[in-house]
């Protein structure tokens, strides 16, 4: 069976680190990490625009370098921005100064207090350091929508059962994520109008 939630021992591992929001007004958080790309971000703006939604774009600041005018377009439409690091790299492989380095590089052309770590991976003495600057977001809500044995369907089907207020969202505006992504975020989108629920963007 597959689990979108984080494992507890990461939770555990990590408390001071943002996982979820809990509220009472029935509010979830949509986010999206690894563009801005082209043909994709876009995409996705246009389908929160149609459903009055709002999302934290978790940026690759090469990727920002690269698509200037997206970048602009998410600030412009009122959503929020997260900062990815510039180059996507694996904190469990990477040297502690270069890694933060890296972050730190990526916030130069993002200029947010929002960190979310590339797979989600992150040694304690690399969050110490960061957490000094940044807000580190996690998750709550995995989509797995770049998960090639995962169809379209499945993706919605299992992001929508699971699906609860104060929830941290993850989905990839990316090439290889798209297809899952484009399938599942319209569902979700639905059944949050059907609920009369909202959705939050994080600061």
């Amino acid at each position: 069976m597959i689990n979108l939630s984080p494992p507890k021992i990461f939770t555990q591992l990590f408390p001071r680190l943002l996982w979820r929001i809990p509220n009472s007004d029935n509010t979830i958080y949509l986010t999206f990490d690894d563009g801005p790309t082209q043909g994709v971000t876009p995409w996705v703006i246009d389908t929160l625009k149609k459903y009055n939604a709002k999302a934290t774009f978790f940026c690759l600041g090469k990727n920002v370098e690269m698509h200037p005018d997206i970048f602009q377009r998410i600030i412009d439409e009122g959503h929020g921005v997260g900062n990815h690091s510039y180059s996507h790299l694996k904190g469990w492989e990477t040297p502690i100064a270069q890694y933060v380095q890296d972050v730190d590089l990526a916030n130069d052309i993002l200029n947010t207090n929002l960190y979310r770590p590339p797979y989600g991976r992150i040694r304690p003495n690399q969050a110490r350091i960061l957490k000094e600057r940044y807000k580190i977001v996690m998750w709550s809500l995995l989509s797995m929508d770049y998960s090639r044995w995962i169809t379209p369907k499945r993706c919605a089907r299992m992001v929508v059962n699971k699906l609860h207020p104060g929830a941290i969202i993850v989905f990839h505006d990316s090439i290889k994520a798209e297809e899952n992504m484009r399938y599942a975020l319209v569902k979700l989108l639905e059944e949050v109008k059907r609920r009369g629920w909202g959705f939050g963007v994080i600061e």
